[in-house]
Order: structure tokens, then sequence, then C-alpha cells
């Protein structure tokens, strides 16, 4: 009885040891301090070795400063981006004072000493108190500040307010001759190309040729030559700029005059030099059926007068001769069978027709 009650007590004691046990190693588990995972020198921000397998990104690259590039490229491509073709025009030419330009200076508060001068051919201007002052090569800022600082500098003024205004550019201006509308001389201020000078002399007139000569001031013996075409991708390579005190000329094209009996008598400027008689008679818009083509003619200019040349119209239209190819001033003459007269028209008569009829220019620029 004694045993038993011994062996009891003794279960009971394991029980409550096993028990304890147990108890304790929880209380440890829930008091543990956790270790620190190591911080990113960038950020501070943890990032556990999970966390970094999840997202495919090393530590504290989510909150990274630098931007992620987003036009396609990967992230590990360090290769410059390609750079866009700049679209920003270059800065206008800068507008000095030039010789010969009028100014009109004045001073705040004081007009009395309100004048127009005009730069002289030193570049000098004269002005009361202050005299003669170089303001050539100068731009307008730059001349009122010159001109303020000596009427401070003479004690003529006390901080004197001085406005130069440049009334006339002469210096600026552009000769613009040949076969435009209105040839003269004109003021392009700034930057300014050869089509605003053939535009400022009012266009070119009907007879006017595509060779264009600039002749720049600084170099006068070397002339640069420009050839208009009708291909708009050349307008911009042809379009050169010019410069104060250029002078352009537009060559006069040659002309093939067609008159007799033909739908439109007229002249027409030679856009090629293989202009021919049967392409210059189609221009004219053919002949009239009571045309007499066995009589043709073309009257040229050689260094001995005027000569004329028969055309076999008829058999050039069948192709059995040759076409004839036509220079500048050529009179083509197609007579009408209407009468002998009418055939035989002298050399004069034939003049004085082509002389009145109207140009055709087949232009496209």
């Amino acid at each position: 009885m004694l045993l038993s009650t011994l062996h009891a007590k003794l279960l009971i004691f394991a029980i409550l040891l096993a028990a304890l046990g147990a108890s304790m190693a929880v209380a440890q588990n829930a008091t543990r301090v956790p270790i620190a995972e190591p911080r990113t020198a960038a950020s501070g921000i943890q990032t556990s070795p999970t966390q970094q397998e999840e997202t495919g990104m090393p530590a504290g690259a989510e909150n990274n400063p630098t931007p992620r590039r987003q036009s396609g490229i990967p992230s590990g491509d360090t290769s410059p981006m390609p750079q866009r073709a700049s679209t920003v025009a270059p800065a206008p030419a800068k507008l000095v004072i030039g010789y010969g330009d009028l100014l009109e200076v004045s001073v705040y508060g004081v007009p009395d000493f309100d004048k127009k001068v005009r730069v002289s051919s030193t570049g000098e201007i004269s002005l009361p108190m202050i005299g003669s002052v170089e303001v050539a090569g100068l731009s307008v800022h730059q001349a009122e500040a010159l001109l303020a600082k000596n009427l401070a500098e003479g004690q003529f003024f006390n901080d004197p307010q001085v406005s130069v205004l440049d009334v006339e550019y002469a210096s600026q201006q552009v000769s613009v001759l040949g076969e435009v509308n209105k040839p003269g001389m004109y003021v392009l201020l700034g930057s300014r190309t050869v089509y605003d000078a053939i535009s400022a002399a009012g266009g070119t007139t009907t007879k006017a040729g595509k060779v264009v000569t600039i002749t720049h001031r600084d170099r006068p013996n070397q002339p640069e030559v420009v050839t208009f075409s009708s291909d708009p991708n050349d307008l911009p390579r042809n379009n050169v700029a010019i410069l104060p005190s250029d002078i352009v000329v537009v060559s006069k094209a040659g002309v093939i005059y067609v008159v007799g009996d033909v739908h439109h008598p007229s002249g027409i400027v030679m856009e090629t030099s293989t202009l021919t008689v049967l392409q210059a008679i189609a221009m004219a818009e053919g002949t009239n059926p009571t045309a007499s083509l066995d009589h043709a003619k073309l009257i040229r200019r050689t260094s001995h007068g005027r000569e004329e040349i028969p055309v076999p119209l008829k058999k050039i239209l069948q192709g059995k001769a040759a076409d004839l190819k036509l220079q500048s001033d050529d009179i083509v003459f197609v007579p009408s069978s209407k009468g002998k007269s009418a055939a035989t028209r002298g050399l004069s008569a034939i003049l004085e027709t082509a002389t009145g009829i109207a140009i055709y220019a087949p232009r496209y620029y």
C-alpha cells in the first residue's frame, strides 16, 4: 500500500516537471529579441533575403532615388540615350550702327539736346558739348551707354538718360537688280536670305531666268551664283543668306517668240537650253487649221544681222525631218495659207508682230 502511494506521487511529480519545462520554453521564445538584418547604406531600409528573392531587386532598390528608364531599354544598359536633332533656329544677326545711318539722339527731360545726326564715313557722330563720338559697330544700347558716360564724365548732366534711335539703317541696305519688278535698294534688317531680297523687290518678272548672282561686299571678286529650281527639295539649299551692302542680280532668261497662224502667239521663256521648234509651237497651243506648214520660217539674230531659215514644219511633224533647236531671241513664224500675201510677209512685219506679243513663262517657283 505504501509502495503504491509512493509510485503515484513520483508520477505526479514527473508530470509537473514536464509541464514546468514546457512553460519556460514558451516564455523564452516569446521574449527573444530578433537579430537586425543589415541595412543598405543609401536608404537605411531593412530588407530580408526573402524579399530580395520575391522582387528580383537588390536591397533598397524600391526606394532608390534614381529614376528608371522608360524607353524599353533594359535597366542594366548604360549606353547614352540618342539625342534628337536640335530644331532651334539660329539667333538673328545683331543689328549694329553702320556708316551712313541716321540717328536720333535725345536726353530725357532736355528737349534742347534732341538731335538727328548721320554717322560719318569714319563712324563718328558729332553732338553738342561732347563733340565727336565713334559709334559705328556698336548696338543702339551700347551707343546709349557710351553717350551717357561721356555726358556724365563731362559733368554736363547728372545721371543722364540717353535714348538713341536708328531712324535709317543705310548700312543695312541690299541692292536688288535685274529681272525684278521693282529694282532698287532695300533695307533688310536682321538675318535675311536671297528670297527675302527678291520679295522686297516685288518678285521676278516674266523674263527672269533661273540664275541669280550675289556679290558680297567683303569679297566682290568672288560672286556667289545660285540656280533656282522647281524642285521643292532644293529651295532651302538655294535660299542662301545675304549680308548688308550685297548686290543681288536676277538674270534674264532667253525668250523664244512664236507668231503667225498659231492659237496663242506669245513669247516663251526658255526653261532649258534644248527647246525645239515643235516644243515652242506646242507651248503656243499649236497651229490653226489654216496654217501653211510648208512655209514656216525661223528668224535668228546672227553677227551679220537677222537671218531667215526655212522650217519644214510639215515634214518635222511627219518625222521626215529633224526638229530644230532654238536659241535665245529666235522667232518662229508660221504663215497662214489664206492668200499669197500672208505667206510672203516681210521680215519687218514679223518683227513688229513679235515685239507686241505677251511673254509666256511656265514657272513653278
